[in-house]
């Protein structure tokens, strides 16, 4: 090899050490949810160990942490923690569960279900969102708006359009 050297080149070049750098992970895909009101933005809160049966009405929104039987209405959002064990028709515009629910449930804007949720019962919302580690037993209904008037497309329909 020192055939091949110029003078220049007697002494060997020191390489400079490189440091390659492990690609990062990609951030977590997250589906869009709605973030649940600070608990001081609930116009009522049932909280852990209580106890109520009846209808309960509402003209915003509620948390319940306790165990609810029977009927609750809200114009806003009914939000039903982790610790919570309802027994109820719910009616709402927002419905977001954590907790045990047993019951059919109408949202005219959204039902949310995050882990560890459990619903047996039918769901009639236009917008559904299920977060991994859900349980649900039961039907849904999603509405449409079409032309100022709602359509519910039944799920034959919807299949062999899907295929045209």
């Amino acid at each position: 090899m020192a055939l091949f050297q110029s003078k220049e080149e007697k002494h060997p070049q020191r390489v400079p050490e490189r440091t390659i750098e492990e690609p990062k992970p990609a951030p977590p895909v997250s589906v869009p949810f709605v973030e649940a009101a600070p608990r001081s933005d609930f116009q009522a809160t049932l909280g852990q160990g209580s106890k109520v049966e009846g209808r309960l009405s509402f003209e915003g929104s509620v948390r319940i942490d306790g165990v609810v039987e029977g009927e609750i209405n809200a114009q806003d959002t009914v939000h039903i923690g982790e610790t919570a064990v309802v027994t109820a028709q719910i009616q709402a515009g927002t419905i977001i569960i954590l907790g045990q629910l047993k019951g059919d449930i109408k949202a005219t804007r959204r039902v949310e279900m995050r882990a560890p949720a459990k619903l047996i019962g039918n769901i009639n919302t236009p917008t559904l969102v299920i977060h991994e580690g859900v349980t649900f037993e039961g039907h849904c209904t999603m509405v449409t708006e079409t032309k100022g008037k709602i359509a519910v497309l039944p799920v034959e329909r919807m299949t062999s359009e899907a295929g045209s």
